[in-house]
């Protein structure tokens, strides 16, 4: 469920366009206004914007922010104003081929996608960045982790809930014997079964394999396991199980201790808000004790806080 809140009529984009042209005129930049308009509108609305503004400007909406604005506020603003796929598209471009090599954060795009969502991100990653995704994998990761994450852009899984009782018994015994019960691990069986089975399927081995063997599939992983390997097949486990308490997790981790992680706070809120921003609100609020938004704004300030809660919403 999104977080999402847009105007009760549909606002006219050409309208949209002048107001936010209006906004970046003159000295200085209205960055109430731009936030205003931007964050309460869906991708649709604001695809037809950025045409509208091209068409009257002659100039992308993208390079204006870019002048106008600074700073986090302007990472986060860039990103959202693309359609989902080409925000994933971007963050798994940025951590693979930027500055610095986030493997992390590349892992996290693709491990926490539907299917389907990872089909469209593999065709508007090669659009944009004229390089398929599978290229910049091999380049830039290594081992079972390569061999994971290119499974699991290549293989077309089941988005369906149904499960077949009778694999599900066979997959958590399959794992049990590559991983705890002999000495050393068998990855080839992880990698095959976490990039091959559905995500309510794994869910059902995860819940399975506890049954059996009296000891949860995450400790395992966790124990079998180590380096990017394992925080793959962790979040491949924990997005099966609930998406919304993995992104929690990850935000409050994103927010934590000393100093803020803003790469992954802009990350998950931006992607997040028109999927299942509710529903990590409410696990955050359930596992911390505290409202997100209170998090955020303790966390962050100026445009880029007011930015960050208009797209979570101030409510629980």
């Amino acid at each position: 469920m999104a977080s999402l809140t847009l105007p009760p009529v549909p606002p006219n984009p050409r309208q949209d366009a002048i107001d936010l042209h209006k906004a970046f005129k003159g000295f200085g930049c209205d960055s109430t206004a731009v936030i205003n308009i931007l964050t309460h509108r869906d991708t649709v609305q604001r695809g037809l914007i950025q045409q509208e503004y091209r068409t009257m400007y002659s100039e992308e909406l993208s390079h204006r922010i870019s002048s106008e604005l600074s700073g986090n506020h302007k990472k986060a603003m860039l990103l959202w104003i693309l359609d989902p796929a080409g925000r994933d598209a971007t963050v798994l471009r940025e951590a693979l081929s930027g500055d610095t090599i986030d493997l992390r954060a590349a892992t996290e795009i693709i491990c926490s996608r539907t299917p389907s969502q990872l089909q469209i991100m593999k065709q508007t990653y090669y659009a944009r960045f004229g390089t398929y995704i599978e290229h910049d994998i091999g380049h830039h990761t290594s081992g079972d982790h390569q061999k994971l994450l290119l499974a699991y852009v290549g293989i077309p899984r089941y988005e369906g809930p149904e499960v077949d009782p009778t694999i599900v018994t066979h997959d958590a015994k399959e794992l049990y014997k590559a991983g705890e019960k002999r000495l050393g691990t068998d990855e080839k069986t992880f990698i095959r079964i976490f990039t091959e089975r559905s995500w309510a399927h794994l869910a059902s081995v995860a819940s399975a394999y506890h049954h059996m063997y009296d000891r949860k599939l995450e400790k395992a992983i966790k124990s079998e396991t180590s380096g990017n390997f394992e925080y793959a097949l962790l979040t491949i486990l924990r997005c099966a199980e609930s998406p919304a308490k993995y992104f929690a997790k990850v935000l409050r981790k994103a927010m934590k201790g000393l100093g803020t992680d803003d790469k992954t706070l802009i990350r998950v809120v931006v992607t997040r808000t028109e999927i299942d921003m509710q529903y990590i609100k409410a696990e955050y609020l359930k596992k911390y004790k505290k409202p997100l938004a209170e998090a955020i704004q303790s966390e962050t300030s100026g445009n880029y806080r007011t930015f960050l809660l208009s797209l979570v919403g101030h409510g629980h």
